[in-house]
C-alpha cells in the first residue's frame, strides 16, 4: 500500500514542479486520472476484496467522476441519471458556477472509492495531495471551494444511489450450504474457504433489467464414470493440460491469474500474496489504452465508467448462473476420482465453476473498451510487471478476452467449454451496456 501511494504522490509531486497558475492544464491531464484509479487499485488490493466486491468498489467511484464530467461538458456527454437502474437525478451546477470539473471529478472518485471500499481514511492522504496540487498551481479560492462543494454534492447523490443496491442486505444473508453430493461445489484446498458471495444475484444491476436477463444453457451433465461422456473428456483434457503445460501456457495462466489473495503453503508455513483482481486488471488496461491513444480527460473518465458498468453487471449475471447450478470444480473431481495428489497450476477460487467470472467480465469489458477505442486497438498489457510477470501484447481487447479463456483452462480451474460460454454471455452484457447507455454525444 505504501509503495502504491508513493508512486502516485511521486507523479503528483513532479507535476507540482511546473509553473504556478497553470492549474487548468494540470487537472486536464488524463494521466492524473489514471494514477488516481491506480491509487484505488492499491486500496482494493491491500484490503483483499474479492473480484465480485471489487467490481462494486470501482463502479460508484467511476460513475461519480463521470457524471461530474458530463455536467461540465453538457454538449459532449450525457448524464447517467435516468439511464441506469435507480439513479433518477444527479445535481447540476448552479448557473455561473466557477468549477474545475476535472479537479471535482478526481475528488468525487476518491470520495466514493473510499466510502464504498473502506476503511475510512484510505484515500485521504491522496486527496490532500490533490488539493495541495490545486493550490500550488494557483487555483483561485472561489474555484477551489466551488469545485470541492460540487464534488461533495454529486458524491452524496451517488452514495445514496449505492446504498439501495442491496449490498448491505446481502451481508447478513444465509451462508452457502455445503452438500457433498456428486457434481456439487465444495470448498477447495489449500484454504477451503467458504463460498464467495452466493447472493450476489440480489445486487441491483446497472443496465441489466435483472440478474437473469441472459441465462446460459445448463452446464454439462456430471458423469465421471462413462469415459465416453462429454464431461469425462473435459475432465481429462484439463488434467492432461495441467500435467504437461508449456512455458508459454504457464505464463498465460499466470498473467491472467489475478488472484487477489493467494494462500501459499510450504510445510507448516502459510502466507498470502496479493495481486490485482480481474476488475483491477481491466482498470489497468483502460489506463494503458487511454495513454496509448492520447485520450483527453473526459474520454478517459468515460472509458473507465463504461468499463466498470460492464464488469459490474457481468459479475451479477455470472454469479446468478454460478449459484443456480453450483458446479463442482475440476480439482475436486480429479482429486476424488482420478488422482488425490493433483493440483491445478493456479489456486482454485472459492466459488462454483460454471460459468467463469473472469471470462464473463473480460468479454464484457472488451466490448465496452472496443466501443471507446476501436475494434482493432492493439496494445501491450504491462499490468503484471509489478508482480514479476512479463507483459503480453494483443491485437484487440477481444483478443485479450479470448486468451483469458485459455488462461483459466491452462490454470486448471475452468473447463474450456465453460469459458467459451462465459465469453458469449459476457459479450451479451457488454453489448447491452454499449447499446443502451448514451454517454458521449455524436
Amino acid at each position: 500500500m505504501k509503495k502504491v501511494f508513493a508512486f502516485a504522490c511521486m507523479a503528483i509531486g513532479f507535476a507540482a514542479c511546473n509553473t504556478k497558475h497553470d492549474y487548468d492544464k494540470v487537472f486536464k491531464d488524463p494521466i492524473l486520472y489514471c494514477k488516481t484509479v491506480y491509487q484505488l487499485n492499491g486500496v482494493v488490493m491491500g484490503n483483499n476484496f474479492s473480484p465480485i466486491v471489487a467490481s462494486r468498489n470501482y463502479l460508484y467511484a467511476t460513475v461519480a467522476a463521470y457524471d461530474i464530467i458530463a455536467a461540465g461538458y453538457p454538449g459532449q456527454y450525457y448524464s447517467l441519471a435516468g439511464q441506469v437502474n435507480g439513479l433518477s437525478k444527479v445535481p447540476s451546477p448552479a448557473p455561473g458556477s466557477q468549477i474545475d470539473y476535472e479537479f471535482a471529478s478526481l475528488l468525487a472518485f476518491c470520495k466514493l472509492g473510499e466510502a464504498v471500499t473502506f476503511p475510512a481514511g484510505s484515500m485521504q492522504e491522496y486527496v490532500d495531495s490533490l488539493k495541495k496540487l490545486a493550490t500550488d498551481h494557483g487555483m483561485p479560492h472561489e474555484v477551489f471551494n466551488q469545485s470541492v462543494a460540487f464534488a461533495d454534492t454529486v458524491s452524496a447523490a451517488i452514495m445514496q444511489w449505492s446504498k439501495k443496491d442491496n449490498y448491505a442486505q446481502t451481508r447478513s444473508a444465509p451462508q452457502y450450504t455445503v452438500l457433498d453430493s456428486p457434481g456439487r461445489w465444495v470448498p477447495t484446498p489449500p484454504a477451503y474457504s467458504r463460498a464467495a458471495e452466493p447472493h450476489w444475484n440480489l445486487i441491483r444491476p446497472v443496465v441489466l433489467d435483472s440478474a437473469n436477463q441472459f441465462i446460459p444453457p445448463a452446464p454439462m451433465a456430471f458423469n465421471i464414470t462413462d469415459k465416453n461422456s462429454p464431461y469425462y473428456r473435459e475432465v481429462m483434457a484439463i488434467k492432461l493440460a495441467g500435467d504437461s503445460l508449456t512455458e508459454e501456457q504457464a505464463q498465460i495462466a499466470d498473467f491472467w491469474d489475478d488472484n487477489p489473495f493467494k494462500l501459499n503453503v510450504s510445510g507448516h508455513l502459510m502466507f498470502g500474496t496479493k495481486k490485482f483482481s480481474p476488475p483491477g486488471h481491466w482498470m489497468s488496461i483502460v489506463g494503458i489504452a487511454a495513454k496509448k491513444s492520447n485520450a483527453d480527460f473526459a474520454t478517459t473518465v468515460c472509458a473507465y465508467a463504461k468499463t466498470t458498468i460492464a464488469l459490474f453487471d457481468a459479475f451479477i449475471q455470472c454469479w446468478d448462473e454460478k449459484y443456480r447450478h453450483n458446479t463442482v470444480r475440476p480439482e475436486t473431481v480429479i482429486n476424488k476420482y482420478l488422482d488425490p495428489n493433483w493440483r491445478p497450476h493456479l489456486q482454485t477460487p472459492p466459488f462454483p465453476e460454471y460459468t467463469c467470472g473472469h471470462s464473463t467480465g473480460s468479454a464484457a469489458a472488451a466490448e465496452a473498451l472496443s466501443s471507446v477505442f476501436g475494434d482493432h486497438f492493439a496494445y501491450t498489457d504491462t499490468t503484471e510487471l509489478e508482480f514479476g510477470i512479463k507483459s503480453r501484447s494483443y491485437g484487440s481487447f477481444r483478443d485479450a478476452a479470448m486468451e483469458n479463456n485459455w488462461a483459466r483452462f491452462y490454470g486448471g480451474i475452468h473447463y474450456h467449454s465453460s469459458c467459451i460460454v462465459s465469453t458469449e454471455y459476457g459479450k451479451k452484457v457488454g453489448s447491452l451496456v454499449v447499446t443502451k447507455l448514451k454517454m458521449k454525444k455524436a
